[in-house]
């Protein structure tokens, strides 16, 4: 391992009751958003909700995480799987950057298989922006159906 990187996990509130299973699976296994990180050592040193629509914990949860030592913030595959994904994603993520200069990662697991066929059947996802945002997490069939 070449280094250490601390990261912080902000997730969607409306799964402000997972245990974070998937993400700290990939974190491991160094997939989706995680394979970025391939040769290092990952320690996550908060983990969080956005607090709910407008997402009022982006204003202060990064600052802590900063803090702790986080040089960039993962927003968790939630965000962008949910029905619907989050609709300020981008805002997010600018604010973050600029107030906090943290580096924001869109994804943390890869995004499951039955994800990915329902947002394709919904075409949810077929602008370019969101062909971007979903790119780091989107992986291969196998891989999907392993996070299914």
């Amino acid at each position: 391992m070449q280094g250490l990187v601390k990261i912080g996990v902000i997730i969607c509130d409306r799964y402000q009751g997972c245990a974070g299973g998937k993400c700290f699976r990939a974190i491991k296994e160094r997939a989706g958003a995680f394979d970025i990180y391939k040769n290092k050592e990952v320690e996550v040193v908060g983990y969080t909700t956005c607090g709910g629509c407008p997402g009022g914990n982006i204003e202060y949860a990064p600052e802590e995480m900063k803090k702790n030592g986080a040089e960039a913030i993962h927003f968790a595959t939630g965000m962008v799987v949910g029905y619907p994904p989050c609709p300020r994603i981008c805002y997010f993520k600018k604010f973050i950057e600029t107030k906090f200069g943290l580096k924001v990662v869109i994804g943390t697991h890869p995004i499951p298989e039955k994800y990915l066929n329902t947002h394709t059947a919904l075409n949810t996802w077929n602008t370019l922006e969101w062909q971007k945002l979903t790119n780091p997490t989107l992986s291969d069939e196998a891989t999907r159906l392993e996070y299914n």
